[in-house]
């Protein structure tokens, strides 16, 4: 089994997020779109999902892609297709 050595003094973990993705945003604004066409509230949504509201906003704002468990209660919970979770997504 491979163990990397412990981190030296100079060296830090990466606190940044990684760089702003148009697929990301543009799936965030299909969620918030899907979401107050059901008009369903950030935190009615995450109750649906069993994920925070803070996750929602993020999730809205862009800032995640979620995992392919959470985008299946996603999906059921906006009453949705794929095509229109991901409509507008496609990497050039």
């Amino acid at each position: 089994m491979f163990l990397r050595p412990p981190l030296r003094n100079d060296e830090m973990m990466p606190t940044r997020k990684t760089k702003k993705c148009p697929q990301r945003k543009q799936f965030g604004k299909n969620i918030a779109s899907l979401r107050s066409r059901r008009k369903l509230t950030q935190e009615r949504l995450a109750e649906k999902t069993g994920v925070s509201a803070r996750y929602v906003q993020s999730l809205e704002a862009g800032e995640y892609l979620p995992a392919l468990p959470t985008l299946a209660r996603l999906k059921l919970a906006l009453r949705c297709s794929w095509n229109e979770l991901f409509v507008g997504c496609e990497k050039a």
